[in-house]
């Protein structure tokens, strides 16, 4: 890849790149008033996944120093426990309840962001900042019938940012092609894509009647088009030449990411650096392949760790990298086997993914939402860990403090200072999303309405927090919800559904529906 793209944001951890007009490194023309803005963001990366959160098989030296460098939060938050929503409120700064379309998409859902709408790139924009993603976007492209071989709008352009290099939802899902600025790279005119969530294109193989063809097998959902010996959701046709290399998509996505802060290293820049680990497929790179002996979804993590390392390597070398504040985290809690099998269960051996913490991805409990969350900012962030409990929404605000401008913030708190190692105080109260069912974080305070719906999906076998009863634990004294007070202390039951139904409405269970995995 050259170093002549000018990529910018991305979703996935957060990274916020503050830099040095004096630093030993290359000169920098940036005023230290403007710190450049990184948000570096996994995929399904759990709370219990880093050594610097409680690993001890599974080292992550490059995220650790971040941790060790910075503040490491031990309550944080994405506000959902999938993808597309939480991805939404991180850019938004609105709870992605608010949007019902704010789900989890297929490849060719619209775009779901509304082009008038407040988000972290245009408030960036405004005051000066270049804005560019890099890497997994899934909140939709286009207006529902794009045509893959023009121009895709609305897309990420459309919502402030002045660069994309994207994949258009998940590599799981079809089409398998990254996107510059809307224009799918490599394709081949005489070589067209079509794309069809339905029903496949004759004459084309599928996982399901194909399985000589492939190189992992499914297990649930993953059966449609191959591409590269991967069975996918969906159906494709044509752009072969477009196809990405699953084993180079780390690599791919940190050369256009070191491309971007190269190109704007003289200005302020906002980047979204999303990548796409350790989401289905995990697809390591030889050079990680085997490292773990966790199986893919341990190497895939590592894979990773050394991408940020490099990355971070990247801003230090242009003299930035202390004018950069770095946000580090996840859109949701872990998931072992989401759709393949790649021994992620069989390898698991005594690693816990979660941590102390119950449930996972697609759960109401604590798993599914609260997620590694780091704030790094060399010579500015003192050291430490706090437990103020902050959330990934509450971005747009804290930035549009620290820069001096104004925002529409949505349902967005300023919680700069916590961000900021300065203060312990974090939000009072926070909203919690898995699929279509809500929930309360409130002080120490889980609740979790009742629900109906099955205990646990077998498919993944992770517990939902569906239950015919409120819950209430305390999760100062019982981090890991064993113990549900809601019948021995309805005082505070009460409070608290007074104040979920105040934010959520009375009416928070319509609509609900049981989740299903394709």
């Amino acid at each position: 890849m050259t170093h002549t793209f000018k990529w910018m944001l991305l979703p996935l951890v957060f990274m916020a790149s503050l830099v040095s007009c004096t630093g030993e490194k290359e000169a920098s023309t940036q005023s230290p008033t403007k710190p450049n803005v990184v948000v570096i963001y996994l995929d399904d990366l759990g709370y219990g996944d880093l050594s610097s959160y409680g690993a001890t098989n599974l080292p992550t030296p490059n995220i650790d120093k971040l941790a060790q460098g910075g503040v490491k939060f031990t309550n944080g938050y994405a506000t959902s426990a999938t993808c597309t929503p939480s991805r939404f409120a991180l850019l938004t700064g609105v709870y992605p309840w608010r949007n019902k379309q704010a789900k989890i998409l297929p490849g060719t859902a619209p775009l779901i962001i509304s082009t008038e709408q407040e988000t972290m790139p245009t408030m960036l924009k405004r005051a000066g900042y270049h804005t560019g993603v890099v890497g997994k976007w899934h909140l939709g492209l286009g207006t529902g019938q794009v045509d893959w071989n023009k121009q895709v709008t609305p897309g990420p352009n459309e919502v402030g940012f002045d660069e994309a290099y994207i994949l258009a939802a998940t590599q799981d899902r079809v089409p398998t092609v990254y996107l510059r600025n809307g224009l799918v790279e490599g394709l081949d005119p005489n070589d067209p894509i079509l794309i069809n969530y339905q029903e496949n294109f004759e004459g084309e193989p599928t996982g399901k009647d194909n399985p000589e063809l492939l190189t992992m097998k499914w297990h649930h959902g993953h059966n449609s088009s191959i591409v590269n010996g991967i069975p996918r959701i969906g159906y494709m046709k044509g752009g072969e030449k477009a196809k990405w290399s699953d084993i180079d998509m780390a690599d791919n996505f940190l050369a256009k990411a070191q491309a971007y802060v190269k190109a704007h290293k003289d200005e302020p820049f906002f980047l979204y650096y999303a990548l796409q680990q350790p989401h289905v497929p995990r697809t390591p790179h030889p050079r990680f392949a085997g490292k773990s002996g966790m199986g893919p979804r341990g190497d895939v993590i590592l894979e990773a760790d050394w991408c940020i390392g490099e990355f971070v390597k990247t801003l230090d070398e242009a003299g930035i990298l202390e004018n950069t504040l770095i946000v580090f985290s996840s859109d949701n809690g872990p998931v072992l086997n989401d759709g393949y099998f790649d021994d992620a269960v069989e390898k698991l051996g005594d690693h816990k993914p979660a941590g102390p913490l119950r449930g996972g991805k697609y759960s109401l409990f604590e798993a599914g939402t609260r997620v590694p969350f780091i704030t790094y900012w060399k010579g500015t962030i003192q050291p430490g860990v706090s437990d103020a409990m902050v959330c990934q929404m509450d971005l747009l605000a804290s930035i549009s403090a620290l820069i001096g401008t104004e925002a529409e913030l949505g349902d967005s708190e300023n919680m700069l200072d916590a961000l900021m190692g300065k203060s312990e105080t974090g939000r009072e109260n926070l909203i919690i999303e898995a699929g279509s069912r809500t929930a309360l974080r409130s002080g120490d305070w889980a609740l979790i309405p009742p629900y109906k719906g099955k205990a646990v999906n077998t498919q993944v076998n992770i517990e939902l927090g569906n239950d015919s009863e409120y819950q209430l634990y305390n999760l100062k004294e019982d981090i890991g919800q064993q113990n549900n007070l809601a019948e021995s202390n309805p005082e505070k039951l009460q409070e608290l559904k007074e104040i979920f139904e105040s934010i959520r409405g009375a009416e928070y269970s319509s609509g609900v529906k049981e989740l299903e995995l394709k």
